[in-house]
């Protein structure tokens, strides 16, 4: 028996590895188990074969710019430190569409490929801001795929705004030059965990019904879950268990985003949470790869991780990084001290580090390079001069 093997028995998961290794699905009362584990380098064993067998060595990372048009939103998610209600004058703010496509255009011309775009629920904004938007940044960024608006958003463009069926909304925004959704907005799909982090907010049932509209479209979107705050691991499970039901049907999910729960700034602040931990963290992502089998991709979200955490990820079952990001803002509002973007340079040498081949990716996953780049990398910072982003 092999020291692996001996960790694996030892930690009851003999059984569960037997059904790993012949790449059949977990139930939910083994996802369940292995909440349970507490040697988190049986996790990491068992999640990183999956991460093999589906990617290789391969860990991919995009070149993209976050953009967020407004803040103002008439929802008051308890977790949200970025909102601000109308009538809450300090901190609001909505960009005019040419200062949005000012900002995309200097960033595509440094060579970004993806815009990801999100804000609040505005409601002084009209339908026209919306598909304006979207088309002058396809009319300065030819190339650049827009990636823009939760499914919340969404809904509140055809109940309230438009006025028009999802699906008409949706082929709207898409004939404007839409590529993708976002997958924000999920959260824990339970019903009472929504009553408790963000009352008011679509349902499990409304989140999932937009994107599978949209993947009925033939289009793609990410989908994510934020943890660490008053879900149980039950909930968890649940919540992946939804979204592995609606890949069965779609096929539409590119990749999980996790990211945990930020404490400060926000109305749950009086609860006394703190940030989840560095083995929350990689505990969730390696049985998120284990149990979402129809995902070919689990994606570390650095901002929230840090990069350290996400470069240990790599191990646990993650192939992507995300990517160079620059003006995130909504994390750090809520108090994360991450930076606000990375340069290739530093997510490339993350992946290296890790034993992994560093590829760029475009927003749906497919890797851009013909052959990955194996160049050392510039130790000194008068050699990262002039690096792209």
């Amino acid at each position: 028996m092999s020291f692996m093997d001996a960790i694996l028995a030892r930690e009851g998961l003999t059984d569960i590895a037997e059904k790993v290794f012949a790449a059949q699905r977990l139930t939910d009362d083994e996802a369940l188990r292995l909440y349970a584990v507490k040697d988190l380098n049986a996790l990491g064993y068992l999640a990183n074969h999956v991460r093999e067998r589906k990617n290789g060595n391969v860990a991919t990372y995009i070149l993209n710019l976050y953009l967020n048009y407004s803040n103002i939103c008439i929802l008051s998610c308890q977790f949200c430190a970025f909102a601000r209600r109308p009538h809450e004058k300090e901190g609001q703010f909505t960009y005019d569409i040419e200062e949005m496509t000012r900002q995309a255009k200097e960033a595509y011309d440094q060579g970004i490929t993806e815009i990801h775009m999100v804000g609040g629920l505005n409601p002084k904004l009209p339908f026209a801001y919306y598909t304006e938007l979207v088309k002058s940044l396809k009319t300065a960024c030819p190339n650049l795929k827009v990636k823009a608006f939760t499914a919340i958003e969404i809904r509140h463009l055809a109940e309230r705004v438009a006025k028009r069926p999802i699906r008409e909304t949706l082929e709207i925004l898409r004939d404007a030059g839409l590529n993708s959704l976002t997958g924000g907005g999920a959260e824990i799909f339970d019903p009472a965990v929504r009553d408790t982090i963000c009352r008011g907010k679509e349902s499990a049932e409304e989140w999932l019904e937009v994107h599978r509209i949209w993947h009925q479209m033939g289009e793609r979107s990410t989908c994510t879950m934020l943890y660490g705050h008053v879900e149980t691991v039950a909930q968890r499970v649940d919540h992946l268990r939804r979204l592995r039901e609606l890949q069965d049907e779609t096929h539409g999910f590119t990749a999980l985003v996790p990211f945990a729960y930020e404490p400060e700034n926000n109305k749950l602040t009086h609860l006394g949470l703190g940030r989840a931990s560095a083995f929350e963290d990689l505990r969730n992502l390696a049985i998120a790869r284990l149990y979402l089998d129809n995902f070919d991709h689990i994606t570390a979200y650095w901002v929230s991780l840090g990069l350290a955490t996400a470069q240990i990820a790599l191990s646990f079952g993650v192939d992507d990084l995300h990517g160079t990001i620059h003006q995130e803002k909504i994390f750090h509002m809520a108090g994360s001290q991450t930076p606000q973007g990375q340069t290739v340079i530093t997510l490339e040498r993350a992946i290296r580090e890790a034993g992994r081949i560093p590829v760029q990716r475009n927003t749906f996953y497919q890797q851009l390079q013909g052959k990955p780049d194996l160049t050392p990398i510039p130790d000194t910072p008068q050699q990262q001069e002039g690096v792209l982003v």
